[in-house]
Parts: structure tokens; C-alpha cells; sequence
């Protein structure tokens, strides 16, 4: 069975490689997508559109200035007259051509005169006073309907400008004909005051219709309302996210997904993941109780059976060999199911913290430092030199059951494999944010291309000892008294740190020997 850790490092390779369809289940990406065609489609629709109006523009005003034109041409008789009085007929004479939303307004630039100053405001259609057409003038100056005038008489412009009057009436003018004379040259202007032609887009941008307005506020309404609904869910999740971070981390007990919860249609899968939640905590409990309820059951008859052979070790003779032999085999068979009902339950408790791992603030450099004190007669005994380096004040959210299991098995397994006179060191680093332990040793360290195989459960290098030291072969996992020469020492290191949301890694030194290197995250960060 190969470890927690290589299967997760596995999944998440896949998980990369699978990046384009991850990216297509995204909630975030169809956001986005939703977004670019919410600004595409505006933009498409509107060039349509605006380009459609301009169509239909051409074509109303093509007869508009058709009409502006005759106007002009019914009163060419009068102006190239060398009548003086024409300035007096002139009002009644616009004023019957004008229909209605229709209006007139005539300009006069005497001959021999240059410039925008030559010109005059002779009459309008509807009339205006002296006042009035003092300002009216000033008004077409700035609008620069006069510039082409100024330059020759022979015009005949068609346009479509918004012109305000004195009086506050909006008008469009739509066309200028020019009538040249020998007294000078006269232009008459031709306007709209319909609601027709005032409501549509003639003579400004087309996004300033009120069509387009309000098509623009729904739409945006739309889109406000979409991405507060996306909002909305992705706040949830994120809430659902962190809460899970919380529950898995120890930092929070009785809040549930339900209570966190603030969309309707979310309350089912918040159910769920309490239920979830609620069934992993029963199990962890329920694995931690049936752990200590068998090995109960199973160390009564192995400590009755050794009871037993105290009398029968009494009774056979030495020179039996062939019973005492039988009595070394019965122990020696005693020893390793003691052993291997110590290991089931190191491992049913390793399962439950799993499941439910505890979380404490534990001050990692206060019992790392008492660890080690309590390691200095076995390294004595077996001739190995610890040395230590310890920051201070580290701490770190976990149980202080699963960090003693994790520093237990890293430094038995430096210890066993160490030859004498050499030298085990232990490093804890504060880095910021993580706590950073590392166990380095001066065995034979393992091969290359297994070394992350050391990390996977049942999996062994450390053949049977030989002699009283044979150091110089020994294999390099080792789990602890619990689980001496299994295979699962290492293993159970990295599900714990992994655990409590930490790495570990194995690497081979230069000159000679193995480093475990543990990764933790510093608690309060």
C-alpha cells in the first residue's frame, strides 16, 4: 500500500495535468467568460444598432433637406430681387412658406465683405426679436455655420446640428442654400422643431438617446445583479472554506456550516458537511476506543500466557535442551504479537487523529528540549553524540500525543541506525511562519532512487541485526518502540505532520548519512 502522502502527491500531478479541465469547472473562469461576453455583446450590439439609426437618419433627412431646399428656392425670386423692400416683405414671406416643426432663418453677407462679421441675422422663422437675433447670431458663429458661407456663396450644405434658441427651444438645423446676388450673398437655413426628429439621435451621439440609456441601466442592472449572486455564492464558499480550515486546524469547536451559511440553496450541502463532520469526529473516537479496547483484549491472554511460563522455565531443565528451546521459541513468539498489538494500536490512534487530529497551542522548543534530555542515557549507552541547536518561544498547533510520536520516531530512527562514536545532530529553526526541524544522522543513508519510499507504509531497508552492533547495515525506518523494525515509523511521521498541515522530506548527506527535515506551521500565523 503506498503512503498517504505519495498518493496525494499523485492526485495533485494529476490535478496540474488536468489544469485546462479544472479551469472549465471553475466557478471563477465562468465568471470571467460571463463578464467578457457581458461587454462584447454591448459593444456588438450597439455598433448594429448605431449603425442601423444611421441608415435610417440618412434617409429622413435626405428628405428633410429636400424639403429645406424647395423652401429656399420659393424665396429666391424675392432675395435676388433689387427690391429694398424685400427686407420688410421678408418675415411674411418665410413665414407663410414654414409649415409646422418647420422654421427659417435667413442671412445676408453684403458683396465686398470678408469674415464671420459680415454677415446678418435678416430674419427667422419662428421671429425673433433685435435681441434675440443678436444672440442667436453669436450662437451659429460658435457652432461655425457660417465658416463655408464666408468662403463662397455657391453652397449647398446639408447638416444635422442641435441649435438652442434664446428662448430655451432646442431645434435642429438640417440644411444651408445660398443664393448669391449682385448685392451680396444670401443663405437660408432650414430647421426642425419636431419631437420627431428632437427625440431621435440626429445631431448627437447615438449612445445619448434615451433608448439606449435605458437599455444601458437594465443591462447593467442585470449584470450588477448577476455578479452580486456570484458574489454571493463564492462568499459563501469561501466561508464554508475557512470554516473547514477551522475545524480541521482546532481553532474552532461548535460552529457548524449551517450556522455559516447565508444562501438558502446552499443549506443542503451545508447539512451534508455537518453530517460529514460530525460522522468523521464519532469515528475518530469510536476507532480510538476500539484501539484501546483490543489491545486490551489481546495483552490479558499474552500476559497470562507469559505468567504461565515463569513456572515451566523452573521445571525444564537446562540440560532439556530441546524444552528450553520450546520455552525461547514461546517468548520469543510472545514478544513479537506484544509487539505487533502495540503497533495496531499505534496505528488505530494514528487513523483517529487523522480523522480528528487535536490542536493545541504546544510549545515545540520546550519539548523538543525535554525529549532530548530524556534521550541522553540511550545515546550514551550506545555511543552516539546528540547535539542540538533550539530556538526558542516555537509553537505550533497539534496535539502534544502526535508531535512526541513525530520526534520519537525521527530520533529512534537516527539513534538505531548511528555507528559509535559518531554524532546525531538536532535543529529547530524558527522561520517566520513555520517551524523547521531537522535530524541529521552519519548512518548509511539510503539510495537515491528509494528515497522517498522510506515514507511508505510496511516499507523496510534495515535487515535483522546480526551481532551485538551492525550498525554498519541497518535499515532506515524505524518506528519507535511501538513499532520497532515494521516499516511504519516514517510513515507515521509523515501522516502526522501532514496532519497538522506540515511536510516532511528525506534527503542524503554529502559526506555521509540521512536527514529528515520536518516542516511545521508556527501557530498564530
Amino acid at each position: 500500500m503506498k503512503h498517504q502522502g505519495v498518493i496525494i502527491n499523485e492526485s495533485e500531478q494529476k490535478v496540474r495535468r488536468s489544469g485546462v479541465s479544472r479551469a472549465a469547472h471553475s466557478l471563477f473562469a465562468k465568471f470571467v467568460i460571463m463578464l467578457l461576453v457581458f461587454l462584447a455583446v454591448p459593444a456588438l450590439l450597439y455598433q448594429e444598432f448605431r449603425q442601423a439609426d444611421l441608415d435610417r437618419q440618412n434617409i429622413v433627412l435626405t428628405a428633410v433637406r429636400e424639403q429645406g431646399r424647395l423652401m429656399a428656392e420659393s424665396l429666391r425670386p424675392m432675395l435676388e430681387s433689387a427690391n429694398p423692400s424685400i427686407l420688410l416683405d421678408l418675415p411674411e414671406e418665410i413665414e407663410r412658406i414654414a409649415t409646422k416643426g418647420n422654421g427659417i432663418k435667413v442671412l445676408f453677407r453684403p458683396a465686398g465683405e470678408e469674415g464671420v462679421q459680415g454677415v446678418f441675422f435678416v430674419a427667422s422663422e419662428p421671429r425673433l426679436s433685435a435681441d434675440e437675433l443678436r444672440k442667436e447670431r453669436e450662437t451659429l458663429v460658435a457652432q461655425g455655420v457660417f465658416d463655408n458661407l464666408t468662403a463662397s456663396c455657391l453652397i449647398e450644405r446639408p447638416m444635422a446640428i442641435r441649435h438652442l434658441r434664446p428662448s430655451g427651444i432646442e431645434e435642429l438645423l438640417t440644411s444651408m442654400t445660398a443664393i448669391r446676388t449682385d448685392a451680396g450673398c444670401w443663405a437660408v437655413i432650414a430647421t426642425q422643431s419636431a419631437e420627431v426628429f428632437l427625440g431621435s439621435s440626429i445631431g448627437q451621439p447615438y449612445w445619448k438617446t434615451l433608448e439606449v440609456q435605458i437599455a444601458a441601466a437594465i443591462y447593467l442592472g442585470m449584470a450588477l445583479i448577476l455578479t452580486i449572486l456570484v458574489f454571493t455564492v463564492w462568499r459563501d464558499l469561501m466561508r464554508f472554506r475557512d470554516l473547514a480550515r477551522g475545524i480541521r486546524e482546532g481553532s474552532v469547536d461548535k460552529s457548524s456550516f449551517m450556522m455559516s451559511n447565508k444562501v438558502p440553496e446552499l443549506e443542503p450541502v451545508a447539512h451534508e458537511f455537518d453530517r460529514m463532520t460530525h460522522t468523521l469526529r464519532e469515528s475518530s473516537d469510536s476507532i480510538r476506543r476500539a484501539a484501546e479496547d483490543n489491545a486490551h483484549a489481546f495483552k490479558t491472554p499474552l500476559a497470562i500466557i507469559r505468567q504461565a511460563l515463569e513456572p515451566l522455565n523452573k521445571t525444564v531443565e537446562i540440560e532439556n535442551k530441546r524444552g528450553r528451546r520450546a520455552l525461547q521459541v514461546v517468548e520469543e513468539a510472545l514478544d513479537r504479537l506484544e509487539n505487533l498489538v502495540s503497533t495496531a494500536r499505534h496505528l488505530e490512534h494514528t487513523s483517529a487523529e487523522l480523522l480528528n487530529p487535536p490542536r493545541e497551542n504546544i510549545d515545540l522548543s520546550a519539548l523538543l528540549l525535554r525529549m532530548l534530555e530524556a534521550y541522553n542515557v540511550s545515546f550514551s549507552q550506545q555511543g552516539v553524540i546528540l547535539q542540538s541547536s533550539i530556538d526558542h518561544e516555537i509553537s505550533v498547533l497539534a496535539g502534544e500525543d502526535m508531535l512526541e510520536t513525530i520526534l520519537e520516531n525521527i530520533i529512534d530512527n537516527a539513534l538505531e541506525v548511528s555507528p559509535r562514536g559518531t554524532t546525531v545532530t538536532v535543529d529547530l529553526i524558527n522561520g517566520k511562519k513555520t517551524a523547521e526541524l531537522a535530524v541529521r544522522d552519519r548512518g548509511p543513508g539510503v539510495p537515491e532512487s528509494e528515497i522517498e519510499r522510506i515514507f511508505e507504509r510496511y516499507v523496510s531497508y534495515r535487515p535483522k541485526k546480526t551481532g551485538h552492533d551492525s550498525n554498519s547495515d541497518t535499515e532506515q525506518i524505524k518506528g519507535g518502540s511501538s513499532s520497532h523494525h515494521m516499516g511504519i515509523g516514517l510513515w507515521i511521521v509523515r501522516r502526522n505532520v501532514e496532519a497538522i498541515g506540515g511536510y516532511v522530506r528525506a534527503e542524503n548527506r554529502q559526506d555521509g548519512g540521512l536527514s529528515i527535515i520536518v516542516s511545521l506551521p508556527q501557530s498564530g500565523e
